[in-house]
């Protein structure tokens, strides 16, 4: 299988914080990776650090055969990078509709025809079109992370990073988004993503990552990284 992303020895610091610590791996296309760790393992800064948000330190990062270590998110957008975050940044003033346009024209790069007819396609994907017209600060929970979603999947990505999208979603709301997430991947999307959600990683993901201060400690098929000895000592202190 072609590897879409690759990272080779990412390192990252803030003040004497190692955040990411000689990081390596390989997102293979058309996988759903998962990427799991206690709180402060450094998977959010990952993130950061993949979608141009933060600048590493030192590594390499390669998307769709091109080194974009040094590139701007915007351009990483462009390239088919997108990201979502773990608590909703819409423009709250602008309807559901507005600011997916607003990620197709800029973050995708579309004209405005284009960026319409794209537009209207991720709302239907995404179950929104009774919302299109809602303001996005007016939606709820649910409704705000479908919403998050899309408007990653409006710069119509090769590779969505998916920031902890199940977090105070009901199992049945949890389970609705596993079908999205598949939905996505079977649509062409590469996704990485990141969740607490033990079952939710089990069931949903073709490999996993385990991170722990900024290091990876083991990767692999989902049971396997679950029952390693090394996640079991982070999580259990076993």
């Amino acid at each position: 299988m072609t590897e879409i992303l690759a990272v080779s020895e990412l390192r990252k610091s803030f003040g004497a914080l190692r955040v990411a610590d000689r990081i390596s791996f390989v997102v293979r296309q058309g996988e759903i990776l998962g990427i799991i760790g206690p709180n402060g393992a450094g998977k959010t800064t990952l993130f950061g650090l993949l979608a141009g948000n933060i600048r590493a330190d030192s590594g390499r990062i390669e998307f769709d055969g091109a080194d974009v270590t040094h590139l701007p998110a915007h351009d990483r957008a462009r390239a088919g990078l997108a990201r979502t975050y773990q608590i909703p940044r819409p423009f709250t003033h602008m309807t559901v509709f507005d600011n997916l346009l607003v990620a197709a024209r800029f973050g995708g790069d579309m004209d405005e025809a284009e960026a319409e007819s794209w537009v209207e396609r991720v709302i239907g994907a995404m179950g929104l079109r009774a919302e299109r017209n809602t303001l996005a600060g007016r939606l709820p929970l649910l409704m705000r992370k479908r919403h998050e979603l899309a408007r990653a999947l409006a710069t119509r990505p090769k590779l969505v990073l998916v920031d902890e999208v199940a977090a105070g979603l009901t199992d049945a709301e949890v389970e609705q988004f596993i079908a999205l997430i598949r939905g996505i991947r079977d649509s062409g999307i590469t996704v990485v993503w990141i969740e607490h959600v033990m079952k939710t990683m089990l069931t949903a993901t073709d490999r996993l990552i385990a991170l722990d201060a900024g290091q990876l400690l083991v990767s692999g098929p989902p049971q396997e990284v679950i029952n390693a000895s090394e996640v079991r000592r982070v999580y259990l202190g076993a």
